[in-house]
């Protein structure tokens, strides 16, 4: 299975696909959690406008994203920021920030 990116351009998810494994049968989440040095972080308080895409935090402009990439049957999504959202198939989704 391969993971495709649209939009944007690869340089801008910086490492974050290599964090991925076709052969590791667990989800992006988990994969992030063990492979990015600062694990999967989630962090609450954001909503998610699913008609425009953007995240939306108290107080702050909301920010737009800039790419996505496909991993199996989730939706990762790079905002501004340093962002990254990962919709899961059944509509929930967290976000962490990878800098």
């Amino acid at each position: 299975m391969t993971t495709v990116i649209m939009g944007g351009n690869i340089e801008d998810w910086g490492l974050i696909p290599g964090f991925l494994s076709n052969d590791d049968p667990r989800g992006a989440k988990q994969q992030f959690n063990d492979r990015y040095i600062a694990g999967w972080q989630p962090f609450d308080g954001f909503t998610l406008d699913k008609q425009t895409m953007q995240l939306k935090y108290p107080g702050d402009p909301p920010t737009e994203m800039m790419s996505v990439m496909f991993f199996r049957g989730e939706v990762i999504i790079l905002y501004e920021f340093s962002w990254v959202l990962v919709l899961e198939p059944d509509g929930t989704w967290e976000v962490c920030r990878m800098d």
